[in-house]
């Protein structure tokens, strides 16, 4: 058996940042694409929402698998491929300060989100959920027990002495 020089290993070699400096920012060639991440799929695959209008299945070259992190939301650089139109594979990740800076030289469009998941606005495509909410709710959906026809005289004599609730006040009906 070898025996160890004492400088340790692979996780000794992981733990350097080399990627803290600033980079010079890389624009698109022609063959690649901006695009922003929609959906991770795992085993070093993605979907994204390319800024040309399509969307694409991606796969993280070797170079970034382990060493850059890929999340949703992310904008990337994309490599296309000129045989399979609806796959690319990922040739650069943009942090948000290089995204901010593509936006203001014009290179993704106004309507790119650089920090959110959502992706792109589209006025036709809206996602959100709306929730309207009812004044009165029906009692039987909260528990409470509902009058039946035979408790209907009673329920109707309970309600009857209850007075309506006022708004305003004075000091007599204090």
């Amino acid at each position: 058996m070898p025996k160890n020089k004492g400088k340790g290993g692979k996780n000794r070699r992981r733990g350097k940042n080399e990627g803290d400096e600033k980079r010079e920012l890389t624009f698109k060639e022609d063959g690649q694409e901006y695009a922003q991440v929609t959906r991770m799929l795992g085993n070093g695959r993605l979907e994204a929402a390319c800024f040309d209008g399509s969307k694409r299945m991606c796969h993280i070259r070797g170079k970034l698998r382990k060493k850059v992190w890929v999340n949703q939301g992310d904008i990337v650089l994309l490599g296309l491929r000129d045989y399979q139109d609806g796959k690319a594979d990922v040739i650069l990740k943009y942090n948000s300060e290089e995204a901010r800076m593509l936006k203001a030289f014009g290179e993704l469009p106004e309507n790119a989100k650089i920090n959110e998941t959502g992706g792109v606005d589209e006025e036709g495509d809206n996602d959100e959920l709306h929730v309207e909410f009812q004044e009165d709710p029906d009692p039987s959906f909260l528990g409470r027990p509902v009058a039946t026809p035979a408790a209907a005289p009673a329920a109707a004599a309970a309600s009857a002495k209850v007075p309506e609730k006022k708004t305003t006040y004075t000091l007599d009906d204090i």
